[in-house]
């Protein structure tokens, strides 16, 4: 039986991280304790390091980036041994994604930058997964040769993200001025920025503002979670603007949600905490809605967590020109809130 714990994660080379998420690159250390018997190394590693797939530690093995007081261990097969293992990261090499001839929905387009209402099941950019179909391929089409090299190969001119099966809003930057100033923007949170979101019971209270830490999860590392210490700081205020059901037990709610902050997850995490999930949200929605609640959803064929981002405000960084954008409730979030509006 191997016990194995992580005792130290260090960044050795860490790369530009994405404004909403933090990305595990460099090396870590991990101390392997074996105490009757080892068993696979690979699975060892792979238990003591959620981040990396057992296939990500045997292609590190493979290329000799696993080493064991200095020497590399290539043996697929090698039985773990007690002791402090190092695991190099290289840094990805994303493939340069291609245009792709894919519809979308502009609402503001100058020179500078491009504003578009994504659909829900469209990644941003490319990722394991999600190679193709995104939003970064359907802007090299549309924009052409303007948008090549803008904020790096991987994710030419995108400054923000949403979740991919989350709707709404998504400005994209089309020169290096723009790119820069909308990165400003966002860093500084001057940005106006709502989301809509259709959730189980309702918060309580009904409104406010939530002040926390949020930052990987502790029992579930490719979770996040309102954390006591470490993290970044998520700010959040939210209005209730809807009951669905009675108003001393409603089984559903719409929220409005305006972000000072934008973390991984912000939103879907927050409204967890406060005990009404976003319905639909495979991750983080713990404990089922009424049985009504779920017939609504599967007749108004929501698959996926029930949140838009429907309003995005901010001063153009190049003209100084004040813009404000919304965007109505798509159609599955239209539906399930119609079907709601009858229990």
């Amino acid at each position: 039986m191997s016990h194995v714990c992580v005792i130290m994660q260090s960044m050795l080379s860490p790369q530009p991280p994405d404004p909403d998420e933090d990305e595990l690159a460099g090396g870590v250390s991990v101390m392997v304790t074996v105490t009757e018997g080892g068993g696979r190394l690979d699975k060892a590693l792979a238990d003591a390091a959620p981040d990396l797939s057992r296939g990500r530690i045997q292609a590190l093995m493979a290329q000799g980036l696993v080493r064991l007081a200095g020497l590399p261990l290539t043996n697929l097969s090698a039985k773990a041994a007690p002791g402090t293992y190092e695991l190099t990261l290289p840094p990805p090499t994303p493939a340069e994604p291609q245009p792709e001839d894919i519809p979308l929905t502009v609402l503001y387009e100058d020179a500078h930058l491009i504003v578009v209402d994504k659909p829900p099941g469209m990644a941003v950019h490319p990722a394991p997964g999600s190679e193709t179909g995104t939003l970064v391929n359907a802007l090299l089409h549309h924009c052409g040769a303007s948008l090549s090299g803008i904020g790096g190969v991987a994710r030419p001119g995108i400054v923000h993200r949403i979740d991919k099966d989350t709707s709404g809003i998504v400005v994209s930057a089309k020169t290096d001025a723009a790119h820069q100033g909308l990165s400003a923007l966002f860093a500084a949170h001057d940005i106006d920025r709502v989301y809509l979101a259709l959730v189980r019971g309702a918060p309580k209270p009904r409104s406010g503002t939530l002040e926390t830490r949020i930052g990987r999860s502790n029992s579930d590392r490719k979770k996040m979670a309102v954390l006591k210490a470490g993290g970044r700081e998520a700010i959040t205020h939210y209005q209730t603007s809807t009951l669905f059901g009675t108003e001393d037990k409603p089984v559903a709610a719409l929220v409005a949600c305006q972000l000072e902050t934008g973390r991984t997850h912000q939103i879907r995490v927050h409204l967890a905490s406060l005990g009404a999930p976003c319905l639909g949200d495979p991750t983080y929605g713990a404990g089922a809605p009424t049985q009504k609640v779920r017939d609504a959803i599967a007749q108004a064929g929501l698959n996926r967590q029930a949140l838009h981002a429907s309003v995005l405000g901010f001063v153009h960084p190049v003209t100084g020109q004040t813009l404000r954008f919304e965007s109505p409730l798509p159609g599955d979030m239209t539906r399930l809130r119609d079907n709601l509006s009858d229990l």
